[in-house]
């Protein structure tokens, strides 16, 4: 009986109990004891608990759960147990007395009914009767596929809960969902057994020693890190996990998940929130942390399409194929290998690209966090002249180095010529000198470097913080859900595109290479064709074309593609007239259009120079600027808020004037028109953004209006057939002498009027956009696929 035994243990046992009472008796229960988990992690993590706790004052029974009978899944689940080791530095006694201790603490059950968890918990209310034991609480460990969460729960909730006082703490393993909906379908399943402050969410990870002193080591290094910690100094964040392993054996789990949502949502999103979250005042409060998280997630822009781009090992589909009879004709999409842009708008990291990337049938093994610093310095004395190791001009950076490759150790790196950190002597160790090993192309002598005093296990390091009660290295559902909701968007509009095929191993060379590239991230090189994927071209495939549309270039794509092909020739626009004149005149119509190029040119184009940039309007409705329809409304709340115009460079038009609309005497029109004269040269815009009407009007200019289509270069009054009535714009001669024109035509209802502008001349009065061409500028037509083909 487990009882004798665990009197037998706790009486005669060899190690000596401290003196006072008992501090409580422990029940684990390990569900999915004979799994690869378990094998791999759980028990050996368990076991490290009992050594480092047996002598704390608590007693601890171990029970293994699972679905097989009771002889079989007795006899695999001691196979396991008997395997366990201790590290080498335990004296070899000790560890045989402690394994003898652990195995005969450990009993196996079948958990398959409701039954089984009631006769469960019949039998540890009895041994603590027999024993006279306190309960101090129990964990239930779920190393189950999480389709199994809630009928556990169920039976965990209604008959196994400990006596009133003790604690429950139930452990739970990812994935937590697929996407968002899912993951807010089992969040709201658990919460209907589980107390929030009951569930450990795990996310190994964040048991890593190098990912959990990244909180500690900011909070102990704020004298240096304060000042730089921030977009005027730091030029890029990395976190990185490439493994060599393939899926091979985890097809059917790799086919549901992908490696987006089996490492970048989870491990490594973890990481990069470690180092670009505000840092709570204390560290160690699992509150303060989860809401600076969820601070940084509402700063974070939005992924889209082009902020990723994905790959697939060559292999994978016949894996696939093979181990998936179900699936035996299908060409799987699954990426295996993605590197993702990420952007925040937060003061301290606007504009500083942050790059996640993970994939298996890589060229090594290896993780880390990387920080790296703009360097500004120019030494143009040979480094052999001086201390290379504190050059100014050598690479500043910090790195959090998880695990595996040329270190092959967790460890902490902090360059030379940044400043030697603090460091918790009871737990880190400086590294001596090891030039003959090189990190990113320079010798760890380039580097103060620490490892952990004594290296552990990251489930061993997260089964004491359960113990313990410590909810910091776990996730909270409020902070799963900000995740899910943050990664789905881009899960949705990546679904269905073809990944890069990539051969595997060192033969990948430079085909996953990837570069920034307006905002979000291309491939740097080709895909060779040997590589393309078999079949006809899908939609997504296709690039930007380039003709003629009206004698003038014609840009064409699908919409996304085309924004972001517009928003980089803007950008390109107001670089060159900033380089040429010192400042950029752009003009912007409004309508619902240019809604998604605004928000992209906010997003992704950081380099736009906006300080030197004049922004003014096209035409605007007569309503207040406040009012929702107001043309600049839209234009503050989808671009303006979000990038650094001066104040005094923004140019709304005047239509309240004297407390009234567009009244003509009060002179708006004739106001902006001198604004124009007095700030933009020969009044010639450098950039005019326009869109077309489905009756051929553009900017406020309407067919057969009265003013605005012939005459004078100016601002005008005009009359809209839809309400609100009263409108102002440019004029169409005033249009017409701007540098450059872009005409934004998007969606399948502007197909008709697309075809009609094909065919028809000159005739602004009929169609004014026909009227739009420049003097001596140029006109580009920018339109997509649904409203060039229908």
């Amino acid at each position: 009986m487990l009882g004798r035994v665990l009197c037998t243990v706790l009486l005669v046992g060899a190690l000596p109990s401290p003196a006072g009472a008992s501090q409580g008796h422990i029940s684990v229960i390990l569900l999915g004891a004979t799994g690869d988990l378990a094998k791999k992690y759980l028990w050996q993590g368990l076991f490290q608990l009992y050594r480092d706790q047996v002598s704390s004052g608590h007693s601890f029974t171990f029970h293994g759960g699972a679905l097989a009978a009771l002889e079989p899944g007795q006899r695999l689940m001691f196979d396991m147990l008997k395997k366990l080791s201790c590290p080498p530095d335990e004296p070899p006694n000790r560890c045989a007395v402690l394994k003898d201790q652990f195995l005969k603490l450990s009993q196996y059950h079948q958990l398959k009914t409701a039954e089984n968890y009631t006769a469960l918990n019949r039998e540890i209310e009895t041994l603590l009767s027999q024993e006279g034991l306190e309960e101090a609480g129990r964990i239930f460990y779920f190393s189950v596929p999480p389709f199994a969460y809630t009928e556990i729960a169920g039976h965990i909730n209604g008959s196994c809960r400990p006596r009133a006082g003790a604690w429950l703490r139930v452990v739970l393993e990812k994935p937590f969902g697929h996407d968002l909906p899912s993951a807010q379908q089992l969040a709201a399943q658990l919460a209907g057994f589980f107390r929030e402050e009951e569930m450990y969410r795990v996310d190994h990870y964040l048991g890593k020693q190098a990912v959990a002193h990244i909180l500690p080591f900011r909070d102990q290094n704020r004298q240096f890190l304060d000042p730089i910690w921030n977009r005027h100094h730091v030029e890029r964040v990395e976190v990185v996990l490439k493994e060599t392993v393939d899926a091979k054996g985890r097809t059917s789990f790799y086919e549901q998940y992908g490696v987006i949502r089996d490492v970048l949502q989870n491990h490594l999103t973890e990481a990069l929130l470690f180092l670009i979250m505000e840092l709570p005042a204390n560290v160690s409060s699992a509150q303060e942390v989860v809401q600076h998280k969820l601070q940084t997630f509402q700063a974070l822009w939005g992924l889209q399409r082009s902020s990723a781009v994905l790959g697939q090992y060559q292999a994978y589909d016949s894996q696939v194929q093979e181990e998936l009879p179900e699936a035996r004709g299908h060409v799987s999409t699954t990426p295996t290998f993605a590197g993702v842009l990420i952007h925040s708008h937060s003061l301290r990291w606007e504009g500083v690209p942050f790059l996640l990337t993970s994939g298996k049938a890589l060229d090594e093994r290896v993780g880390y966090a990387r920080v790296l610093f703009r360097n500004r310095a120019y030494c143009p004395q040979s480094g052999t002249l001086r201390d290379a190791g504190h050059s100014q001009c050598k690479p500043k950076q910090i790195i959090f180095y998880f695990g595996h490759g040329t270190l092959n150790t967790p460890a902490v790196l902090v360059s030379r010529n940044l400043f030697q950190p603090a460091m918790p002597k009871d737990s880190w160790k400086e590294v001596g000198d090891r030039s003959d090993l090189h990190i990113f192309g320079q010798p760890l002598s380039d580097f103060y470097m620490y490892s952990p005093v004594k290296e552990r296990d990251a489930y061993s390091v997260l089964i004491s913080h359960i113990y313990h009660g410590r909810k910091d290295f776990f996730i909270t559902t409020e902070s799963l859900l900000a995740s899910w909701a943050f990664w789905t968007p881009l899960l949705d509009s990546t679904s269905r595109l073809p990944p890069r095929l990539y051969p595997g191993g060192v033969e990948n060379q430079q085909l996953l290479d990837f570069e920034m590239v307006a905002g979000g991230v291309e491939f740097s090189l080709a895909e060779p064709a040997e590589l393309l994927h078999p079949g006809g071209q899908m939609p997504s495939e296709f690039r930007a074309i380039q003709s003629q549309f009206r004698q003038s270039p014609l840009v064409s794509a699908w919409a996304e593609e085309l924004i972001a092909r517009l928003a980089s020739d803007m950008e390109a626009a107001a670089v060159q007239s900033v380089a040429r004149s010192g400042q950029f005149h752009l003009a912007l119509s409004g309508g619902s259009s240019p809604v998604g190029l605004f928000q992209r040119l906010a997003r992704h184009h950081h380099g736009f120079p906006w300080q030197h940039s004049h922004v003014w309007l096209a035409d605007e409705r007569c309503v207040p600027l406040t009012d929702g329809e107001s043309n600049f409304q839209g234009l503050q709340r989808h671009l303006l808020q979000h990038v650094r115009v001066p104040y005094l460079n923004i140019h709304p038009m005047p239509v309240h004037l004297n407390r009234r609309l567009c009244v003509e005497e009060d002179g708006g029109a004739e106001l902006y028109a001198q604004d124009i004269a007095a700030l933009v040269a020969n009044a010639s815009f450098d950039l005019v953004l326009l869109g077309v009407g489905t009756d051929g009007h553009t900017a406020s200019l309407f067919p057969r209006s009265e003013h605005g289509l012939e005459g004078a270069p100016t601002v005008v009054l005009t009359e809209s057939p839809v309400k609100p009535h009263q409108r102002m714009s440019l004029s169409l001669p005033l249009i017409n002498r701007a540098r450059q024109v872009f005409v934004l035509v998007l969606g399948r209802g502007k197909h008709d009027i697309t075809t009609l502008l094909s065919r028809v001349g000159r005739e602004p009065h009929k169609w004014p956009i026909s009227g739009v061409s420049p003097s001596s500028g140029q006109l580009v037509w920018y339109v997509d696929y649904e409203a060039l083909l229908g």
